[in-house]
């Protein structure tokens, strides 16, 4: 497609705002949960759902969707997109139980599918010079990890003012004026009527994606269930198995697995999943201890987050000025590092006071926002313009899987090593529940005498505060085991 010089960069805009839209959804309800929990009675399991259910669906979908759009054109399936976002924030804002919100969720990731490829490839598409292209994927980086962790922030100050829905119905004034947008600065793009589009193969990959979550999440329960959690790890495993096969079988494939034999690809790929592993996770553990440990309002939560946003903001653009002078993998190397050092640097400082941990937030926000775009830069340069769709989809299924994944795991183990910790004080007569999760505990705790009510809430604390130092150290480990190897192959970017 063949765009002005001005118009690029509007074109570049518009689909940021869409962007921001998909990766603010992925935590605008981490500062929200504690709310949602009291007011849809959600249990442990639902409320893990309701977070999780947005990212599977749209890893599950992505591959799908990106390869459609190079076939019918990615200006169509950016406005269908927006279509079906806008319709399911309606019915996310207004849903009265927990599993309507989670299907409300569900619906909002099957819009964010759609036209999430779109944005990459629309980006890859417009932009034909090279350093202009490293810039445009900074920003359009720099939105991605920017958003998801300024997510916390807008719930925060929306619930300040307003009941928990707006943090969805925020969303459709900004989809009317992002369709307006598109139909006057976006030009068609006519897509490639000889690509087929395998929906089958994005059915296994969801069922597949779904399957280990919900198996993860079992086995990390109080009384976990091990027949139902190897009966769903076997379904997810099959699925991907038979996906993979079904794959190499195909002439046009959903994910091309020969572009994983370039070492810069396959690396850059696991950078982005690891960065979005340690944004989305991170963002979850930490404001669940800021309110429920530390008695922070939702606003509050939000505020203590945003270093990490701001931060996340700026590395992006950094990188993308940097990336094309140092080669990709050093800067995903070095923002991996600085990412690294933050979450060690909350480790040691999680009981020394907010300026520590509010410089160790800043400093992790700055590596992952650079090494994420250093690995969406590094994502589209190795592959041809042909697949800039498939392409697009897997550098985003590595966002929203590294997402979904940090989810399901620090989620999980939160809870695992909560119920494990906790401790009854004194042999109190209390509902089992009370042992899975400090929600639960919490809402015991007001039905007790103020003596009792002390001593269970200090248990309950203290839990949760060892389920939170553990996700750290999970997160420290592997960003910088993803570190390492960016570094030892640097000399290949």
């Amino acid at each position: 497609m063949t765009v002005s010089r001005t118009n690029r960069w509007l074109v570049l805009a518009v689909v940021s705002s869409a962007l921001f839209l998909i990766v603010i959804d992925m935590s605008v309800l981490h500062t929200a949960l504690p709310t949602l929990t009291r007011e849809l009675g959600a249990s442990a399991s639902e409320k893990l759902w309701i977070i999780n259910a947005y990212a599977l669906v749209v890893a599950g979908l992505l591959p799908g969707c990106g390869t459609l759009g190079d076939r019918i054109g990615h200006r169509r399936m950016f406005l269908a997109g927006l279509v079906v976002f806008g319709m399911a924030s309606l019915v996310a804002a207004f849903a009265p139980s927990p599993m309507l919100l989670i299907a409300g969720r569900a619906l909002l990731a099957v819009g964010a599918a759609i036209m999430m490829p779109a944005t990459l490839s629309i980006i890859r598409l417009t932009f034909e010079d090279e350093r202009e292209r490293a810039l445009a994927i900074g920003l359009w980086s720099a939105v991605a990890s920017g958003g998801a962790a300024a997510g916390p922030l807008v719930g925060g100050v929306l619930l300040e003012y307003f009941w928990w829905g707006s943090v969805f119905l925020v969303n459709v004034p900004v989809v009317v004026v992002a369709l307006l947008a598109t139909l006057v600065f976006i030009p068609h793009s006519a897509g490639r009527s000889d690509r087929s589009w395998d929906f089958f193969g994005s059915v296994l990959i969801l069922v597949g994606l779904v399957g280990l979550a919900y198996a993860f999440k079992e086995s990390a329960m109080a009384a976990p269930s091990l027949p139902v959690a190897a009966t769903a790890a076997a379904i997810g495993a099959a699925a991907f198995v038979w996906f993979a096969r079904r794959q190499r079988g195909s002439a046009s494939p959903l994910i091309d697995f020969t572009l994983f034999q370039d070492r810069g690809f396959r690396l850059a790929v696991w950078a982005a999943l690891v960065a979005a592993f340690s944004v989305i996770g991170l963002s979850l553990v930490l404001s669940q201890r800021l309110q429920l440990v530390l008695g922070y309002s939702p606003l509050h939560a939000a505020l203590f987050l945003l270093p990490s946003s701001v931060m996340a903001f700026v590395g992006g653009p950094l990188a993308g000025a940097l990336t094309p002078r140092h080669g990709a993998n050093r800067v995903i190397a070095g923002g991996l590092l600085l990412g690294t050092v933050g979450v060690a640097g909350l480790l040691l400082s999680a009981n020394a006071g907010a300026v520590p941990q509010l410089v160790c937030l800043a400093v992790f926000g700055l590596g992952v926002g650079a090494s994420l775009a250093a690995a969406s830069h590094a994502i589209m340069s190795h592959a041809p313009p042909e697949h800039a769709g498939m392409a697009a989809s897997i550098e985003e299924v590595s966002i929203e899987l590294g997402g979904a994944i940090g989810i399901t795991v620090l989620g999980s183990m939160l809870a695992g090593v909560y119920a494990a910790v906790f401790v009854l004080p004194g042999g109190a007569a209390l509902s089992p529940q009370a042992r899975d999760g400090i929600d639960q505990a919490l809402a015991a705790a007001q039905t007790l005498p103020a003596d009792a009510a002390r001593l269970l809430i200090a248990s309950a604390h203290r839990a949760f505060d060892s389920a939170y130092l553990a996700a750290l150290v999970v997160n420290a480990v592997l960003l910088m085991g993803v570190a390492v190897m960016a570094w030892r192959a640097r000399r290949s970017a």
